[in-house]
């Protein structure tokens, strides 16, 4: 149902690229799934770096978040087997790699928010932050990590 609403809305779900760090890519404990904080990699590389503001526009901060919450998905179905395990999304934290003035972070989180909406509807609607940072790793430009209850 939700990899179908995916395929649907023109994307997929992609395989989970090798952490770049000592951690586990998800967690999942009594009922949630937590999932560490992803970039926006495309096929193992990092399709957008860059401080946003600066270096890419708030559509390219857009786009990157919105696959930060690709590969968010690709992480649950790599734990949980499917998406349609998730019962709602709970909450997102989105981190924007920023230049000094900019203050769009809300906009370019956006990008994961609205794709969450479309996939997994009113089960999609979720609390989150949106806070920018002096840099990422690799030089990305947004990360963002995901909490979803798990269907009992």
């Amino acid at each position: 149902m939700y990899e179908d609403k995916v395929k649907q809305l023109g994307f997929e779900v992609p395989q989970l690229a090798a952490p770049v760090a000592n951690y586990a890519p998800s967690v999942v404990e009594d009922g949630w799934i937590y999932i560490s904080g992803q970039l926006p990699m495309v096929d193992g590389k990092l399709a957008y770096s860059g401080k946003v503001g600066q270096d890419l526009d708030l559509e390219q901060g857009y786009a990157a978040a919105q696959v930060c919450a690709l590969n968010c998905l690709g992480a649950i179905k790599q734990a949980l087997g499917s998406l349609d395990r998730i019962e709602r999304i709970v909450k997102i934290s989105g981190f924007v790699n920023s230049a000094p003035d900019f203050t769009d972070q809300p906009k370019v989180v956006n990008g994961a928010s609205d794709l969450l909406g479309k996939v997994f509807g009113s089960c999609g609607v979720h609390a989150r932050s949106a806070v920018g940072v002096a840099a990422l790793p690799l030089g990305a430009c947004c990360e963002v990590e995901l909490i979803a209850k798990i269907k009992a």
